[in-house]
């Protein structure tokens, strides 16, 4: 699947996306367990609300980390790959 900029997605259904205080992480909740999510999974998937473009996301990211480099690549992988573990899913 292609990442478009105006893609919108959201957790998927059966999922749930929190901070995990005994983790000292974010996680993805699901009834077969858990996913403990690294710094920078988690600040992409807080952005993943079903409301945010693909590009919101980016451009949010972008002025919060303006010193990263090659960080749209980056931002468009986590969420393929969150897309191709079914954790988000496609809204638009």
């Amino acid at each position: 699947m292609t990442i478009l900029h105006t893609d919108i997605f959201k957790i998927a259904s059966h999922h749930r996306f929190q901070w995990e205080e005994a983790q000292q992480s974010h996680v993805i909740l699901f009834p077969e367990g858990m996913v403990k999510l690294n710094g920078s999974a988690g600040e992409v998937l807080s952005l993943v609300d079903g409301k945010n473009s693909v590009d919101i996301i980016v451009t949010t990211l972008k002025q919060k980390f303006k010193d990263v480099k090659d960080l749209e690549t980056d931002i468009l992988s986590m969420i393929k790959f969150a897309h191709d573990k079914a954790w988000i899913e496609k809204i638009n």
